[in-house]
């Protein structure tokens, strides 16, 4: 396989040829299905599968089916009840069908690299585990690829088949651990023209955004900051209080060489007064990510269970399920819902005692939607007592601080809030966050903290943001006005697209089903310096169609709806574009 190897979604071509290869293996060389005149073998579910082909410059070598969860039925329906195989009832389940291969073409590596985009194609529209019929002949073969027998098999035609699952990350690492160096060879070989890319990051999680890549990771071309619009990341439009710009500028030499504060005593005393809190319920860190690692790393094993909704703020799953191999069961938000929490569902779910841990972003990112604070309070007090709660208040801002419930948390050890001062006090680049609990809690997390948790320009910063409430409270009205007007900017460009602006400093826009990908938009914008996030990895709701993006002042949300609209016009059928995501360019993942 040379330069001229090309990995890409089906053209309609591509269709004619899938269906008379179908024929030649599954009806004439395997006898699954009787021959038929036409020498055209179809699908039920071909109007609804997608289908990914291999070829060499004319030749076309091989495919893979896919099919989506939201297409609401599966191949195995056909054989199975949902009775019998519950997993088909899965939220984020993928089937993958049918992977042939020209016969010329069976002793090469074109199946494992058909397996492989299937792999990330799947990741990339949220989907965590997949669904397969194996041929009993070549079940050796399945098995070495990391699918495992459920325990049933079915028979068609003259075939019969081991039905197989696998867990999308564990088959995915299995691939590159096994086919290294395959795969590192096409890596730089083929032509890969799916919206996803190549490969995902070492750790599987986009922790910020891609946007800093294009300034520039090294510092040598900071300048390229005034031409990027880093919409992918919920960073601040405005600037901090001009306390914080003042302290930081008084004396940078002395900030940058002096140790600050050990335990951050007085950033911890400002909190306690700002929030009116008791000082011995409060913990600090550099960023919510730090106390999520620290606070999760220290409650939570391999054996324990935790509920996150979904779609959610990411770093919660990687945290969770990568880290630390929790158990993990997701509570799906739904878009026909409004994307809110049902209080009555949520209950039930946690009724049963099973769970250590529920995570709850409130606002939700990426959703934006708020769940009012007493809705929560009833749920937490309800709740089994041994079922912990871990409130994610990052946005709370946008919303009324009255809608807290940090003074739940400060008495109630069953309920923790997590803080950031990042977005909401324009500190991204600060790294400051605190939690609150209740003393005991508190205590044991500040035992583990090391000593000087939060850097000293960072405590100066942090210090004076919270004693200018009024400056932000006037930034956070204005972000609301900022949105509406890129809400209904972005809504006047197509009226197929979905709007949804919600109460942070963010929206979301879904494009329609029959229009480009999400991730084909983010790329198409990036070639005008504009950078969005593509929410489809974090979840199959998402089905490959929304992008999440951040409010910035009134220029450059110009620039995101005149990117949007050049990107939309050249993306729309039948315009000439490149459409694949380069092999470089990383996975969008579900960071702030």
């Amino acid at each position: 396989m040379g330069r001229d190897l090309q990995v890409r979604a089906a053209t309609p071509e591509d269709l004619q040829w899938i269906h008379e290869l179908r024929h030649r293996v599954y009806a004439q060389e395997l006898g699954q299905h009787a021959p038929n005149p036409g020498g055209r073998l179809r699908d039920g579910l071909d109007g609804d599968n997608v289908y990914l082909v291999a070829a060499r410059g004319e030749a076309r070598i091989g495919f893979v089916s896919l099919t989506a969860p939201w297409v609401g039925r599966y191949a195995l329906d056909k054989y199975l009840t949902r009775d019998e195989l519950p997993l088909l009832d899965e939220d984020d389940l993928f089937e993958v069908r049918i992977l042939t291969v020209e016969p010329r073409w069976r002793a090469t590596g074109a199946a494992p690299l058909l397996m492989y985009a299937a792999l990330r194609w799947i990741a990339a529209r949220g989907g965590r585990r997949v669904v397969a019929m194996g041929r009993t002949e070549l079940l050796d073969m399945y098995l070495a690829a990391g699918l495992r027998p459920v325990g049933r098999t079915v028979h068609s035609g003259a075939l019969t088949f081991e039905v197989l699952t696998g867990s999308v990350t564990e088959l995915t690492k299995l691939a590159r651990d096994r086919y290294a160096t395959t795969l590192e060879r096409l890596r730089s070989a083929v032509d890969w023209r799916l919206d996803v890319a190549f490969a995902p990051r070492p750790d599987g999680c986009e922790h910020g955004g891609a946007s800093f890549t294009a300034i520039g990771t090294d510092f040598r071309t900071l300048q390229r900051r005034h031409e990027v619009v880093a919409a992918d990341v919920l960073d601040a439009w405005f600037p901090p209080a001009p306390g914080v710009r003042a302290a930081l500028a008084e004396d940078p030499a002395w900030a940058a060489r002096t140790s600050p504060p050990t335990d951050a005593e007085g950033l911890l005393a400002e909190i306690a007064t700002a929030r009116a809190l008791p000082v011995e319920t409060l913990a600090v860190g550099a960023g919510s990510s730090d106390l999520i690692f620290r606070a999760f790393g220290q409650w939570l094993t391999p054996d324990s269970r935790v509920l996150l909704t979904d779609p959610g703020y990411g770093e919660y799953a990687h945290v969770t399920e990568r880290v630390i191999g929790c158990r993990v069961d997701r509570f799906r938000l739904r878009r026909e819902d409004g994307w809110r929490i049902d209080p009555a569902r949520l209950s039930a779910a946690v009724a049963s005692g099973r769970y250590d841990l529920v995570v709850v972003v409130n606002p939700n990112n990426p959703t934006g939607r708020h769940a009012p604070a007493a809705e929560l309070r009833s749920l937490i007090a309800d709740a089994p007592a041994r079922t912990r709660w871990w409130i994610d208040e990052a946005y709370l801002g946008y919303v009324d601080p009255a809608e807290s419930l940090v003074g739940l948390a400060a008495t109630d050890p069953r309920a923790v809030v997590c803080t950031s001062l990042s977005k909401m006090y324009a500190l991204s680049g600060m790294r400051a966050a605190y939690l609150v609990a209740e003393p005991a809690t508190a205590a044991q997390l500040r035992r583990r903290t090391p000593p000087w948790p939060v850097s000293l320009p960072a405590q100066l910063a942090a210090v004076e943001a919270l004693r200018d409430p009024a400056y932000y409270r006037d930034c956070w009205e204005r972000t609301h006005v900022l949105r509406r007007q890129l809400a209904a900017d972005l809504a006047g460009l197509d009226e197929a697209l979905v709007v949804e602006e919600a109460v942070a400093n963010f929206l979301t826009v879904t494009l329609p089903s029959d229009g480009p990908s999400a991730a084909q938009l983010v790329a198409e914008c990036r070639r005008h310096d504009v950078y969005l996030r593509d929410l489809s990895p974090l979840s199959s709701e998402y089905r490959g169609l929304t992008v999440r993006i951040a409010v910035k002042d009134t220029a450059e949300n110009a620039r995101i709806v005149a990117a949007c609209r050049t990107a939309l016009d050249v993306l729309r059928p039948g315009a000439d574009s490149l459409l694949a995501m380069p092999t470089g360019v990383p996975a969008a993942g579900a960071a702030r």
